[in-house]
């Protein structure tokens, strides 16, 4: 099987979750529902049911044509209900082996609840069908699974930021609290600013010259946090995801490798 260089949208099933066991076609329905044919007419459908989410917001649209709109919606639910009962029938209980069969299996579970009772605000959810085309698009998939195998890595410098916020809070709440209390009134209040510092969104102009009008060597506490979590810890994060999404794309040609031998293995004893 030749790797995937189609682009992001590209259709070929060949993605798989780190540590998880995709279901194999093992009849004729399921290697009909994983053909490039089912795939795409899903694909399609999703792009066109975000289409039709939007529209619905719109009150001009809804006005003019908000019975054709709904009912659109409807055949789509449906066809999204179909493909998943399909599904469940061609792969039986190894359906719920697979992630991403767990994933769409919840999206279209949701869209099912009905427009009614208190339940019913739970019916805006039903834009969440749009995320179906992660499960479709190996290549995002690959993404999503990159920043899954972070979160271990990323929890500790999570951890390692919340200290340093901590930290920070505290010293600027007591340096410059009371002369820029619309600041640093509260270690809440100075937490929220500091993360607008690490953002560098008007950092400078907005909340640092300001009080160094005040306070002159204020810089001396802002420019060190500055480089300690805009410039190494954020970088420090970014750096965990791209390194986990190198190794779940070296997975994925371990896999595609062991496949393809197995198929050969296949054509050599049929000969």
């Amino acid at each position: 099987m030749k790797p995937n260089a189609m682009g992001p949208f590209s259709m070929t099933n060949t993605s798989t979750l780190p540590l998880e066991t995709k279901p194999v076609a093992t009849n004729a329905l399921a290697k009909w529902l994983e053909s490039d044919l089912v795939t795409r007419f899903i694909f399609g459908v999703i792009v066109f049911n975000a289409i039709i989410l939007g529209l619905e917001t719109s009150k001009v649209a809804m006005a003019n044509f908000g019975g054709v709109l709904l009912a659109l919606d409807a055949i789509c639910l449906g066809i999204f209900v179909v493909e998943i009962v399909l599904k469940l029938i061609a792969y039986r209980h190894r359906f719920f082996t697979n992630s991403w069969n767990l994933f769409d299996f919840v999206i279209v579970g949701i869209t099912l609840i009905p427009n009614s009772g208190a339940l019913a605000v739970l019916r805006s959810l039903r834009i969440l069908r749009v995320l179906r085309v992660i499960s479709i698009s190996p290549s995002l998939r690959k993404v999503v699974e990159g920043l899954v195998s972070a979160l271990p890595g990323m929890g500790s410098v999570v951890v390692l930021m919340s200290i340093i916020f901590y930290v920070g809070a505290v010293i600027a709440t007591k340096l410059f609290g009371q002369s820029h209390p619309e600041f640093f009134d509260s270690l809440g209040g100075s937490a929220y600013s500091l993360f607008q510092i690490m953002t560098l969104e008007s950092w400078s102009m907005g909340i640092v010259r300001p009080v160094m009008e005040i306070h002159p060597y204020a810089w001396a506490f802002f420019i060190p946090f500055i480089l300690l979590t805009t410039f190494s810890v954020v970088n420090l994060l970014v750096g965990l995801i791209v390194n986990s999404m190198q190794e779940t794309s070296g997975r994925e040609a371990v896999d595609e490798t062991a496949h393809h031998r197995e198929n050969l293995m296949e054509r050599l004893a049929r000969i």
